[in-house]
């Protein structure tokens, strides 16, 4: 998955969790968070393995059910222990959706469910030389980019912007969580700059 991909299918997993435990729509520190973890794994392995070469590919440390674990517990007692269980709770529903939102395209394009690119350090990913971050991100996203600008859209696209116009609508209703947090970051940011 895209990393809007992973946040979308976050986003709309949790504003359903909202919707049907809490009764209410997801808070805006909520959002943030469930937001950035759906992508950490990305963030952190990508760039370890594409930009530093302590990776051999972008699936390891981070998207390691071994540490998902214990780091999903960890999130969750820091939050309670500081009185915000419900930014725990995003946390983890954020970070492991985006192990599942990688398992998913799998089964999709082949029909198995796999999970070995999880299990690192016991299964280690051999992977390529990127060049640096910006040439596996140029690499991986060129293809993609192409197929969009073809403006023939496969089945994937037209399911996937399906799916991102459904998510818009559903945060849009849910009252835009997490813009707020935006601007008012924003604005703190100006104030220091000026």
């Amino acid at each position: 998955m895209w990393p809007w991909e992973h946040a979308i299918f976050a986003y709309v997993i949790y504003s359903v969790f909202c919707h049907t435990y809490y009764q209410t729509a997801p808070g805006e520190y909520e959002t943030a968070i469930v937001l950035v973890a759906s992508v950490l794994p990305d963030v952190v392995d990508k760039t370890l393995a594409w930009q530093f070469d302590v990776f051999h590919s972008g699936y390891a440390l981070a998207h390691s059910i071994f540490i998902t674990v214990p780091l999903v517990i960890i999130a969750g007692l820091v939050a309670r222990e500081y009185g915000r269980p419900t930014l725990g709770l995003a946390f983890a529903i954020g970070y492991p959706l985006h192990l599942v939102g990688d398992v998913i395209p799998i089964y999709i394009s082949s029909g198995e469910w796999t999970i070995h690119h999880l299990l690192w350090p016991v299964v280690i990913i051999e992977g390529r030389n990127h060049g640096g971050l910006l040439e596996g991100f140029r690499h991986n996203f060129g293809p993609y980019f192409a197929e969009v600008l073809a403006l023939e859209p496969t089945p994937y696209l037209v399911v996937q912007l399906g799916i991102a116009l459904a998510a818009i609508g559903l945060w849009i209703i849910d009252g835009w969580p997490g813009c707020r947090l935006v601007v008012r970051w924003n604005r703190l940011l100006y104030k220091r700059l000026s």
